[in-house]
């Protein structure tokens, strides 16, 4: 699995972007969101994710890591592949979208081409509390790690743990500390009050 791709922006278009990295280039699926995102880069750096099939290995990519967060809880959804989560991207930003199965909108969500009544609300069904149970922002931007804390929440996010319970395992666990804790002894110390 490749993380980002980070290279020269050889080509861009409406659909794919291509990337070269030391003189391969990376033929890149993307969405109208991301096109927009991209300007006019010269170097970019794109958050990828790799769809393997039979008779393809296709890699699509995202301006932001919220954006791919996004993709990867629309295409765990039964019913919903890469081409229709790309499509609902392209559709919407990342935020409209969210803000639609948070608060069950499906008319918003069935005006995306290809996606009827029983698709939009078999997306809200499943996505819906764990879009509420992590947050507005988790999807929405990457969180900035301006602290040990930070960093501790972020990972115990990550690993399936609602943002406000890990916050209040996180203060516990700081205000028991008897002098400062590396990121991993937070982040053991809390997932024993989780």
């Amino acid at each position: 699995m490749y993380d980002y791709i980070d290279g020269k922006l050889t080509f861009k278009g409406p659909t794919y972007i291509v990337i070269d990295v030391g003189g391969i280039g990376y033929h890149i699926n993307i969405s109208l969101n991301t096109y927009s995102v991209l300007g006019d880069k010269e170097r970019c750096k794109i958050y990828t994710w790799l769809h393997i099939k039979e008779d393809a290995h296709t890699i699509y990519g995202f301006a932001d890591e919220g954006e791919r967060r996004l993709f990867l809880h629309l295409i765990s959804v039964s019913g919903i592949g890469p081409t229709t989560a790309r499509m609902m991207l392209s559709s919407m930003s990342p935020a409209e979208i969210q803000q639609a199965i948070v608060s069950a909108n499906v008319a918003v969500i069935q005006k995306i081409k290809g996606i009827g009544a029983k698709s939009a609300q078999r997306i809200i069904l499943e996505l819906q509390d764990k879009l509420k149970k992590d947050g507005i922002e988790s999807l929405i931007s990457m969180p900035i790690h301006n602290t040990i804390k930070d960093e501790a929440l972020s990972a115990l996010v990550m690993l399936g743990f609602g943002k406000q319970i890990s916050e209040k395992a996180l203060d516990n666990v700081i205000k028991k500390a008897e002098g400062s804790l590396t990121v991993e002894q937070m982040i053991k110390e809390a997932l024993k009050n989780l």
